[in-house]
């Protein structure tokens, strides 16, 4: 029970300083598209990623452009609405490249063999409207894997060790795991 309190607690204190750091939402309405948190603390090192969650709602959703939602070769933001989130409080590696501590529009390049995996460093942003290359901070390239159908798109972590972890992307039939880990 004290472990439940203090938990609690820390949750409170964390709060307020983890919602300063985010870009902001745009309204208070319920969206088509709900948006989403999800948080895996890798060593000592705090990962979040903020995202709203699409459905598939029938539709084919990565393929040649016009005959799918997201087409091959453009930039995602990888989510529904504003551009999807990513912070981490201390360096991360990323696919074995290094990424520093902060806050970032996480965007992806999907193709059918490979999805190019995009940390920019401007967070707060409308979809990829006004996606800039010159702002990414690190790509890594990932091979997509296969999967029983997942009707609203998902991050989460995956294969959790003491200092790494498998972040995926999941939607549709599709999943993109990325690797992270921090230094011992």
């Amino acid at each position: 029970m004290r472990l439940l309190a203090l938990f609690s607690l820390l949750l409170l204190v964390a709060a307020p300083s983890f919602a300063q750091d985010m870009p902001a939402r745009a309204s208070d309405e319920a969206r088509v598209s709900p948006n989403a948190m999800v948080m895996q603390t890798i060593g000592t090192t705090d990962v979040t990623v903020l995202y709203g969650r699409p459905s598939v709602k029938d539709r084919t959703l990565f393929g040649p452009e016009g005959e799918a939602l997201e087409a091959y070769g453009k930039v995602w933001r990888s989510g529904a609405n504003e551009a999807t989130v990513i912070r981490t409080s201390g360096p991360l590696m990323v696919e074995g490249e290094e990424l520093p501590a902060g806050t970032y529009a996480l965007f992806t390049i999907p193709t059918e063999d490979s999805w190019t995996v995009i940390f920019n460093k401007t967070a707060d942003q409308w979809g990829a409207y006004n996606y800039d290359d010159s702002q990414d901070q690190l790509r890594v390239e990932v091979a997509p894997a296969s999967l029983d159908h997942v009707e609203q798109l998902t991050y989460s972590f995956v294969n959790v060790g003491d200092s790494s972890a498998d972040l995926h992307l999941r939607w549709g039939t599709v999943a993109v795991p990325v690797q992270l880990s921090v230094a011992n």
